[in-house]
């Protein structure tokens, strides 16, 4: 698990919005793909999955106050596409985080 601060409190429609604004658009552009991830949100929790390539979830998010607490799943940590991904999320995260910025507390 990896903990992000983003040093102000999110709010869980805000970033889940933010991500699911972006993230697509700027994973095709990236990566010169047609490949679209579904971005579900279930209380105050986020998933990042597409159901065709993998199966169960890439990112499971918490948000916790000013902290996110993201899970990657463990069958897809080298995959290119997961850390593409991951790149893209964590310069969502900057933004949505504002003047701030972010932190990384803890991975592993």
């Amino acid at each position: 698990m990896k903990i992000i601060t983003l040093h102000k409190p999110v709010d869980i429609n805000s970033l889940y919005n933010h991500l699911k604004q972006n993230l697509n658009p700027l994973f095709k552009k990236q990566r010169q793909s047609d490949t679209t991830f579904d971005i579900v949100k279930v209380g105050n929790e986020i998933e990042i999955l597409q159901r065709e390539l993998y199966q169960g979830f890439l990112y499971h998010i918490e948000v916790k106050g000013a902290k996110l607490h993201i899970t990657r799943s463990e069958h897809y940590t080298d995959d290119v596409n997961s850390l593409t991904l991951e790149s893209i999320m964590n310069t969502l995260f900057k933004d949505i985080s504002g003047k701030g910025g972010t932190d990384l507390v803890l991975e592993g």
